[in-house]
Parts: structure tokens; C-alpha cells; sequence
């Protein structure tokens, strides 16, 4: 009888009449509910509420009679035709009487480290859901002021992803929302982050995860809390840039029941509790003044004041992610945000919500083939003996171009020209990431297989017969020099190679000796590319340089462009860091000295620890490099260095106007460099005297390398 009854109770919950779905979202807020908070209730993901309220699905048994209660109930509290009361607030002290604030001035452009921080005005403090009520039963919201009204574009998150903390307490947030924060111990700080502040952001996937909210402390910030203005004067602690674990803060953390992350409390420490429910609890934290802000990555960002130092993170974080250690860190976390490795499948045999994979990310951690594994790893330590010098027939080698042309090798013409005029790519690594097919699962070996130029894998190959003209570097390896016999290229090489072969007409076959392949492929690497690229073109025409500009405004923009907005720069300078860190990320070393060659270390444990995945990257860059240089010789261009991404040329100009060749009408040569803010273009990297190329080239030294006339890094972008 009891399953008659509930069948005819699902028949009834199956009817439901609910309102819609714009009803539906009035009357949660009117409440003062969150979607979180509801889908905690009926114990479902935000996303399913997300999509209710947008009317793209329709709630199912058992929720569905449970959801239909709640909105009849809050139908008769908060009728269409009635003022919205305010919302219902845990017992605390009164508060005292606000006066209402003055209207606010015409908002001031961004300024350096000298602006001079806003005078806040008061405005009626943010009431907490019944959520945070219930978690902080008797501490008041928090305060807010500001300097000018704050767009608000996520409202589980009216905040912002950040905020920057001064030493008597207030708060900077981006758009120029100003918090005054009450707590004067770190877990007092993390427990109104999380509760009253109403910082945090969005997931980026419908599968992801909230990203965790992001305190910025300044050095009088930090004292405040009791940590030291910079790092400690002990040798062995300013090497690990960590605090000591028997510090009093991290003792006020552990006695909270609050947790750090095995790295411990540095320049960016992260303070969590184990997830309920399915929510986060953790609260990120950046001290600047330990070095949090890597000059070579944020620029003048460490030294901007408060106000300025929250709007150049908020950009990045609106346009990347929120900022979550280096930007190592922060390009891989934006890999894994974008394309989560799980997700709630419904197991149909037991109706119930489990963990599946989501299509076309990494799932699960696997080990690389023998050649792609670095010297330390487990896989080598087992094949060869210690200290073994592997050779191109024993390991991957796919690195980013160093080559110098022999200075023999220069002709007639190119010795009556003034100038070495060196040209960069944007971004070319995220450039090569571009529709780059990687693999997704576990490496299989075969031997003598067939190359397939769509099956990603590591492919050991002769490919020393493909002989080009020595004015050019060799597209196969990074020191530019031709193969001299078998080795292993990813899939990118080989294919290109196979390009070359019909384009040179050579009597050649590819026949590849044995291979580890992957069969499960896929695009992973194409949400992150175009959420990096947009921030990039987004960023450069901040800063005056947009799509619509060529030839010499171009130029002329790229001169200026470091010094239309200082903040914006270090934003530029982070969005480029994020992009050769994350891809250097996918092969990370082991580090610390306490490591020993053969052991495990903690980077092989992430599904994002794939050196195969790096390797095709910089071979697909390499190979782009190497296309293009190609195609100018057609024109009779030949570079005389290269390095990475940095292509050097021999001009009778000082600027690349003068060199890159160009069709009768005026256009670029189709498939040669062509100038422009795209990843891809290039642009202008330096230029010098012919004779001073000359002399490093005798030296044997990389013109490259010095054509801006600073030292250049040699791994891109």
C-alpha cells in the first residue's frame, strides 16, 4: 500500500504548478535568498537553479513538490502588487541611525602609486542573508562605503573577486566599493570574508567551482594581523618564503579550526575548512610586501596605493581569473576552471547524482611515455642508470628556438644594409594553442605505426634527409641545426615536416620507428586560448592599441603604449606571464633541496601535469615560426637570429615596415609575419646597428636576445 501512496505523491509532485521563471527569481530575491543557499536546501547544484530561473529546464520529483512549497510560501509573503520588505536580520545590537549619503562626484581617472585615497562617503550597510545571519549570529554586516557608485555585474557576489586591506581596516574593492573590515585576527578575517563581505566570483564552467575570494593585505595590513611587514631575516625562511610553522598567527589559524594548504603561510597563502555541502570554505591571501606581486610579472602593480592596486587586480581578475599565486599558478587554475574534470552525471540505474567526467578535459592523472618524462621523473630513474645523458633517440626535445646564422652565410646584399631590426611574435604560445588537437588519456606505444598528423602522441622519426638552406634555422630542433638521425618530435614536427616534404618535392616517406600516441584527443587547450586571447586584445586597447590600426600608427601606438596606463600594463605584463606559465606549468620540476632523483613529487599527481601537452605547444609555435620564415624566403628575407618567439632581420630601415614584403596593392605577403595586436602578429622588438649584429654574431653571441638592449628571456610568451 505505501508504494501506491507514493506513486500517487509523485503523480501529484509531478503536477506541481509553478510560477515562472522570472517569478521564480523575484521571489528568491525578495527573500533575500541566494541560489546557493536554495540549492543547498534541496540538495541540488546552483546550476540546476540557474536553470529554472532562466526557464531552460523544469524541476523533477522530488524537488519539485519541495520547490513548488517554497515559492507558493513566499508568493504570500511577497505579492507582486507589494513593496519587497527588508530583509529579516539575525538579533543584534541596533544599529545606529545612518544620514543619507551626499550624491557622489564625477568618478576620477585611475592615477599612480601618489593618487591619494578617496574620501568615503557613508551609505546604509549591506543586510546579511539568513545564511550568514545564522553563521555569525550576533556581528553586524559589514559596513560599506564608497567613493563612487560600484557596478555590481554578479549578484551572488555584489563585491567583487577582491579586495585590498589596509592597515586601519578598510577595504578596497573594484569598481570603487570601499569595506570597512572589523576583524583584527586572521580568522576574524577569513570568517567576515566569507560571511559579510560579499567578495568571491562566478565559476567559468557550469561544472566548476566558485573561485575563492581573494584578500590583498598591504604591509601595514599585515602587521595588524600580527605577521611581519616583510619576510623574516632567517636565511632558511627567506628561501622558502614561507612563516614558521610554529609562528602564533598560524597557532590563532589551527586553534580557529581553520587549515593551510601544504605550502604553509607566504606571499599567498590560502585558508579553507573541508567543503559542506558542497560549498567552499576557503579565503585566499596576497601579502605584496613578501614579494606576492613578482615585478617581472605585475610590473609597478606593488607599488600602485590601495585603491589603484585593487582595480588593476580586479581587471585581470575579471578578464582571467581571479589572481591565485603566480601567474604559473593562476594559468593552469585557469585551465582547470574552464574545463573541469568532473561533473553530476545521473546514474540511471540507481537515480541518483555521481561524479562523471566532463568531455573533452583531463580527468585523472596519467604517466608520461618514457620520452616525454623529464630526467627526474620515476619512468627514466627506471630505465637508465643515474646521471645518463639521454639522447634525441631516448628523449622529447621540443624547446623553443636558439639559433644563430653562421656569419659566413651572409651575402653581399645583406652587408650593405644599416640595420638589424628584430621582430616578436604576441603570444605565441597561446598563438599555438589555437585549435592544437592534445591528447587526453593515457600514452599507447606502437611500433612502426603510421603517422597520422590528427592522432596526438611523441613519434621516434629520421627526419635528417629534410635538408633546407642554412640561412634558415631547421624547423626540428631548438638549436636550429639539422637532425643528424633518428628522434623523437610531437605530432606538430612530424607534420610539418611531412608539409615540407611535398612542398620541396623530396623523394621522402615518413616512417616512424615507434610511437606513444594518444587516441583520446581533443581541443583542451581552446577555452583557455580564447578567454586569454580576448583578455589580451581587450588589455592593448585599453592601452591604444587596437586591431583597426596598421603600418606605422601601429608602430607609433606600440611606442606609447607602456605609458597611456600604467596600471593596465601590469595587467598586459600579467595576461603574458599567465600564458607562459601555464604552459611551462605542464611540465613542472620537482623543487626543494630535499628532493632525490627518481622520487615522486607532488605536480604528478594533478591531471594538469602533462609534459606531452607542453611539448606540443612549443613545437606547434616552433613550427608556426618556422612557416612564416620560410614564406619570407620566398622574398629573399632571411633572419640572421632567432630566438623563441624574436625573429631578427637585416634591413636597409630601422623598422619593420621597411623589410616585411608586401603584394603590389601594398597588403602583407600572404603567410609571411605580419604586423598587428593579434596572438599571432608581430610586432617590433628593437633595432640596432648592422656591425654591433655583426660583432655577436663573430662572438657567437644571440642578437636576439639583446636587440632591445636588454637581456631577453628565451622562452617566449
Amino acid at each position: 500500500m505505501s508504494e501506491l501512496f507514493d506513486a500517487v505523491d509523485a503523480l501529484i509532485a509531478k503536477r506541481s504548478v509553478l510560477p515562472s521563471p522570472a517569478e521564480r527569481e523575484r521571489l528568491r530575491k525578495a527573500h533575500g535568498l541566494t541560489q546557493d543557499e536554495l540549492a543547498d536546501a534541496l540538495r541540488i547544484r546552483r546550476a540546476t537553479v540557474v536553470s529554472w530561473e532562466k526557464g531552460k529546464t523544469e524541476p523533477r520529483p522530488p524537488q519539485r513538490e519541495a520547490y513548488a512549497r517554497l515559492l507558493d510560501k513566499l508568493a504570500e509573503l511577497y505579492p507582486v502588487n507589494a513593496a519587497a520588505p527588508e530583509p529579516v536580520m539575525a538579533p543584534s545590537a541596533p544599529l545606529p541611525p545612518v544620514p543619507p549619503a551626499p550624491a557622489p562626484a564625477a568618478a576620477p581617472v585611475a592615477a599612480p602609486a601618489t593618487s591619494a585615497r578617496p574620501a568615503p562617503t557613508s551609505v546604509p550597510p549591506r543586510a546579511p542573508t539568513p545564511t550568514q545571519a545564522w553563521r555569525n549570529p550576533v556581528k553586524q554586516p559589514a559596513p560599506v562605503r564608497t567613493a563612487k557608485p560600484a557596478a555590481v555585474s554578479d549578484p551572488d557576489f555584489p563585491s567583487g573577486p577582491l579586495a585590498v586591506l589596509d592597515g586601519d581596516g578598510t577595504a578596497y574593492c573594484v569598481g570603487g566599493l570601499i569595506l570597512e573590515c572589523p576583524a583584527t585576527s586572521l580568522p576574524a578575517l577569513v570568517d567576515w570574508t566569507l560571511t559579510q563581505s560579499g567578495l568571491g566570483a562566478s565559476r567559468l564552467h557550469r561544472s566548476g567551482k566558485d573561485l575563492d575570494p581573494l584578500i590583498v593585505l598591504t604591509e601595514s595590513a599585515a602587521v595588524r594581523f600580527g605577521l611581519p611587514a616583510g619576510l623574516p631575516d632567517d636565511p632558511e625562511t627567506r628561501r622558502t618564503r614561507r612563516l614558521p610553522a610554529d609562528h602564533k598567527v598560524i597557532a590563532q589559524i589551527t586553534k580557529a579550526k581553520w587549515q593551510l594548504t601544504k605550502r604553509g603561510f607566504g606571499p599567498w597563502a590560502r585558508i579553507y575548512r573541508p567543503s559542506e555541502g558542497g560549498k567552499r570554505n576557503c579565503v585566499q591571501l596576497s601579502i605584496p610586501s613578501w614579494g606576492a606581486l613578482d615585478q617581472r610579472t605585475w610590473g609597478i602593480a606593488s607599488t600602485l596605493a590601495p585603491a589603484d592596486l585593487a582595480q588593476v587586480l580586479g581587471s585581470y581578475a575579471a578578464r582571467v581569473i581571479t589572481p591565485r599565486g603566480s601567474s604559473a599558478v593562476a594559468g593552469l587554475e585557469l585551465m582547470t576552471a574552464l574545463r573541469p574534470p568532473t561533473r553530476a552525471v545521473r546514474d540511471e540505474a540507481t537515480d541518483t547524482w555521481v561524479s562523471g567526467p566532463v568531455p573533452g578535459s583531463l580527468t585523472r592523472a596519467v604517466d608520461p611515455a618514457p620520452p616525454e618524462a623529464p630526467d627526474e621523473h620515476p619512468v627514466v630513474a627506471a630505465l637508465y642508470p643515474r646521471n645518463h645523458q639521454r639522447t634525441p633517440a631516448e628523449v622529447l626535445d621540443e624547446e623553443a628556438y636558439d639559433w644563430i646564422r653562421d656569419p659566413e652565410e651572409l651575402t653581399d646584399d645583406e652587408c650593405e644594409t644599416r640595420f638589424a631590426v628584430g621582430i616578436d611574435v604576441n603570444t605565441a604560445f597561446l598563438a599555438a594553442a589555437n585549435r592544437l588537437i592534445v591528447g587526453l588519456g593515457e600514452a599507447v606505444h606502437v611500433k612502426r605505426p603510421v603517422f597520422d598528423k590528427k592522432t596526438p602522441g611523441s613519434w621516434l622519426v629520421d627526419l635528417a634527409g629534410i635538408e633546407l638552406d642554412p640561412r634558415l634555422p631547421s624547423p626540428f630542433t631548438p638549436h636550429g641545426m639539422t637532425p643528424t638521425g633518428p628522434a623523437w618530435y610531437a605530432t606538430p614536427t612530424v607534420a610539418y615536416a611531412q608539409e615540407l616534404i611535398g612542398l620541396l618535392g623530396l623523394q621522402l616517406t615518413i616512417h616512424p620507428i615507434e610511437a606513444y600516441v594518444r587516441p583520446q584527443s581533443g581541443t583542451y587547450l581552446d577555452p583557455w586560448y580564447t578567454r586569454l586571447s580576448d583578455a589580451y586584445k581587450a588589455t592593448m586597447a585599453d592601452l591604444r592599441v587596437t586591431s583597426d590600426l596598421a603600418g606605422a600608427d601601429f608602430l607609433a601606438a606600440m611606442e606609447q603604449h607602456k605609458d597611456v596606463d600604467p596600471g593596465q600594463a601590469a595587467v598586459l605584463s600579467a595576461i603574458k606571464a599567465t600564458v607562459k606559465g601555464g604552459i611551462g606549468k605542464l611540465r613542472e620540476r620537482p623543487q626543494g633541496a630535499k628532493y632525490r632523483p627518481g622520487e615522486s613529487w607532488p605536480a604528478l599527481e594533478r591531471p594538469t601535469w602533462r609534459p606531452d601537452i607542453r611539448a606540443a605547444v612549443i613545437s606547434a609555435a616552433r613550427v608556426n615560426m618556422h612557416r612564416k620564415m620560410l614564406r619570407m624566403s620566398v622574398a629573399g628575407l632571411y633572419p640572421i637570429a632567432v630566438l623563441s618567439d624574436c625573429a631578427v632581420y637585416l634591413s636597409d630601415g630601422p623598422t619593420p615596415l621597411d623589410f616585411l614584403p608586401h603584394t603590389e596593392d601594398g597588403k602583407p605577403l600572404p603567410g609571411t609575419f605580419r604586423l598587428g595586436v593579434s596572438p599571432g602578429m608581430v610586432k617590433h622588438e628593437g633595432t640596432q646597428e648592422l656591425m654591433w649584429a655583426v660583432h655577436m654574431l663573430d662572438e657567437g653571441h644571440n642578437p636576439a636576445r639583446h636587440i632591445k638592449g636588454v637581456d631577453a628571456a628565451d622562452d617566449g610568451e
